[in-house]
């Protein structure tokens, strides 16, 4: 209600410091908002200052318009605090956005931003196109219009190194023909459904994010989110109530871009992925299946989980209920569309979910903040969120017909890419399980790692790794030495760079293809050709305790060698996810560098190459 909402943010401003102050703000933010609300947590929020706060990434975004954005702001900051983003939001001058990109002295320029948004009305881009115009006509002067914006896009990347994000053109207009405007190319309707069909085949083309609210509006209405009055009076083509679904849009795609989109989809048994409770009812009393309504809703769910598991999201089950008939159901039941090999992580017992929740993470080996907790029971979602708030449980509906959309339209796994790595995922997490069952034969690590017959492929970062590359090091957290987050043109362009090296891991071995698990870039230090600094380096817990890190150093001290490099310097940034590689580096040989403490944790570090001694590994190489 209004007045709980008040009174919660009340005491959400007045608890504690900065960062205890922003996480209450942030499980406020978790909330249904409306507009008035969001406005008043931005409030809130814009008072407590752009310092840094642990957990929250920093961000700079510029959007450029050709319609009254004002309105939007506060939704698009708030979506960022409910994803771990500390937004800092400038606001292009109406209809500017070219000048701001072409004039260096422009505040757009001053402001540097890391991400430029452009929002811009369909109508500049197809006014010119007269309604007797042919289909190749129409083509032509869309691909025109297209070809403008390609040109911002790589302004925005040259001038600025930033992303550039292209949202996609609201149909805002009224029929003209009726349904028969499909069949005019230069319908009203028609020109703006082209117009997206060719602006989304450049920006894939590009490389450049697509925030896709004509699929929005289609599945929404176009009345949730154009108001003709609130056009007409002030040049809004995002209405007010759709500002806070606009800014959590926004939100989701930037977050995955610095990867804050999740990893697994944890799913309850009994009255979720089937009607009833097969304890009591056994499994040939389950409801699933074709035949009647409410089964057909559950399998609806392992459906769109099963195309979730296809597209790289981890699938897990945590159910109270006993292990073996819940195994059973799975691999017997003929209306299951799930069965064993889908599911990564299998945990059935009688435990307390919140605990079963803590075994799945460390068994995948991710964060806690990575799962998707899926439960029809509102006691078991109230107690996770009470108990492990990092973890997102979507409130799903009583109608289980309605469970997909929840979650669905809840965005926890957006993308910005898919690659063969994600189609893969599901297969690297079956062979897991039957890597820790060798670890558990195994009576020593060394005969454990020796029956691996790992065998590591590794190179430079090419156009073919670039999609890949990009995405492990903006969805790594853990093993991630700096956290910083690059797209795929920057990356790219590092690559190209001869002052740096670039290398990229591939791990395989007896049970499958992990694909590729590593990534590292060195840059050169401006005063000393003899060393390269560690810019970033990620690689995938998927093949953590496999002294894979051990072999990546030994092969770049061998690339660096060929160079006539003499020294590798490396620095640590702590982080609430990253402890785990707190000591990699006095593991790997490095030696504190000078200045090297901070809050008690060494920061920087040196290898002097002609130091190394190479251990074994057990990893054999292959070359690309």
């Amino acid at each position: 209600s209004p007045g709980d909402f008040r009174l919660r943010l009340q005491d959400a401003i007045a608890s504690g410091d900065a960062h205890a102050r922003l996480n209450c703000l942030a499980r406020l933010a978790r909330d249904p908002l409306d507009f008035v609300q969001t406005i008043q947590l931005d409030k809130a929020l814009t008072q407590l200052g752009p310092e840094a706060v642990d957990g929250y990434l920093p961000v700079r975004l510029a959007v450029l318009s050709t319609h009254t954005i004002g309105h939007l702001l506060p939704g698009i900051r708030v979506a960022g605090i409910r994803h771990g983003l500390r937004l800092d939001v400038h606001p292009g001058a109406f209809g500017q956005y070219r000048q701001e990109l072409l004039d260096p002295d422009s505040p757009l320029h001053r402001f540097r931003p890391d991400l430029i948004l452009l929002s811009l009305a369909a109508a500049q881009a197809t006014s010119g196109v007269e309604l007797s115009a042919t289909t190749d006509e129409v083509r032509r002067s869309l691909d025109a219009a297209v070809g403008k914006l390609r040109e911002l896009w790589g302004r925005a990347r040259d001038a600025f190194g930033a992303t550039p994000v292209q949202q996609t053109f609201l149909d805002v207009s009224e029929p003209l023909f009726g349904s028969f405007d499909r069949l005019v190319p230069a319908s009203p309707a028609r020109l703006v459904s082209s117009l997206n069909d060719q602006l989304a085949h450049a920006a894939a083309q590009d490389g450049v994010m697509l925030l896709d609210l004509a699929q929005a509006s289609a599945r929404d209405g176009i009345d949730a989110w154009f108001d003709v009055s609130r056009w007409l009076q002030g040049k809004m083509e995002i209405a007010p109530q759709a500002a806070p679904r606009y800014g959590e849009l926004l939100a989701r795609l930037i977050g995955a871009l610095r990867g804050r989109s999740r990893k697994c989809l944890v799913l309850d048994l009994d009255n979720t992925l089937w009607g009833g409770v097969l304890g009591d009812e056994g499994a040939a009393g389950i409801v699933l299946g074709e035949g009647s309504a409410r089964g057909e809703a559950h399998l609806a769910l392992q459906r769109y989980a099963k195309l979730l598991k296809h597209r790289g999201v981890i699938l897990a089950v945590c159910s109270k209920n006993e292990p073996a008939l819940a195994q059973a159901a799975f691999q017997d039941h003929p209306e299951m569309a799930l069965r064993p090999p889908d599911i990564a992580a299998f945990v059935a017992n009688w435990k307390d979910k919140v605990e079963n929740l803590r075994d799945i993470a460390q068994r995948l080996n991710i964060g806690l903040d990575s799962l998707v907790f899926v439960d029809d029971d509102p006691v078991e979602r109230a107690r996770v969120r009470d108990a492990l708030p990092m973890v997102a449980v979507p409130e799903l509906p009583s109608d289980p017909a309605l469970y997909v959309r929840c979650i669905a339209r809840g965005g926890y796994f957006e993308a910005v890419s898919f690659t063969d790595d994600d189609l893969g995922r599901g297969a690297q997490y079956t062979g897991n399980a039957q890597r820790e069952a060798l670890r558990g034969d195994s009576y020593n690590v060394e005969e454990f790692l020796r029956g691996l017959e790992m065998v590591v492929t590794h190179g430079p970062v090419t156009a073919v790794d670039l999609a890949r590359a990009t995405q492990l090091i903006n969805k790594t957290n853990q093993f991630n030495i700096t956290t910083k987050r690059y797209s795929p043109d920057e990356v790219g362009r590092f690559a190209a760079d001869p002052g740096w090296l670039t290398l990229q891991f591939r791990l395989a071995d007896r049970f499958g293809d992990n694909g590729l698990v590593s990534v590292m870039l060195l840059r050169p230090v401006g005063d000393d050709p003899r060393a390269l600094d560690m810019d970033t380096w990620v690689m995938s817990c998927r093949v953590f305790g496999r002294r894979l890190e051990h072999e990546v150093i030994a092969i770049a001290v061998e690339a660096a060698r060929s160079r006539g490099i003499e020294s590798l310097l490396a620095e640590y940034i702590p982080t609430e996810r990253n402890g785990v590689i707190r000591d990699v580096f006095e593991d790997l040989g490095f030696s504190p560098a000078a200045g090297a403490a901070a809050r008690g944790v060494t920061t920087r570090w040196q290898l002097n190459i002609a130091d190394h001694v190479a251990p074994i590994t057990h990893i054999k190489r292959r070359a690309p």
